[in-house]
């Protein structure tokens, strides 16, 4: 069963709940694939747009990759209070587990007043891991 992970940063919460895609991947070949649902939900008092987003995509060798583009999946959704806004992405690894996090680069259009969003991090885990011996 998948896990949410959810965090809020000045009344934006952000919520994640990772899913591994068998029929994408292909373990023999080094290539794992996870799909990844996200919730943007403004909790606040002000109408906020999200412009661009930053990732840390980070391997279970401790490879990391950083990822910078507008928007999410096409798109720079405003949010007024109490609006959601959810999207599906995805990403593949090298190794059959691995975690990502980021921050969504948020904008007050009224006032032009910019700040960072977190996303908590969440881990990218499929049944191809090796099982972890306890001492």
């Amino acid at each position: 069963m998948a896990d949410d992970y959810s965090e809020t940063t000045r009344g934006i919460r952000v919520t994640v709940r990772s899913f591994y895609l068998d029929d994408q991947s292909e373990p023999e070949q080094g290539r794992f694939v996870w799909a990844y649902r996200i919730a943007i939900r403004n909790e606040g008092t002000e109408t906020v747009q999200l412009l661009k987003r930053s990732w840390c995509i980070t391997d279970a060798r401790g490879r990391s990759q950083r990822v910078h583009g507008e928007g999410v999946v096409g798109e720079q959704p405003v949010l007024g209070p109490g609006q959601q806004f959810e999207y599906t992405s995805g990403t593949p690894l090298p190794t059959p587990s691995g975690f990502m996090e980021g921050t969504y680069h948020m904008v007050v259009p009224g006032t032009g007043e910019a700040f960072d969003v977190a996303v908590p991090a969440f881990s990218l885990d499929s049944p191809h891991q090796p099982a972890t011996r306890l001492n």
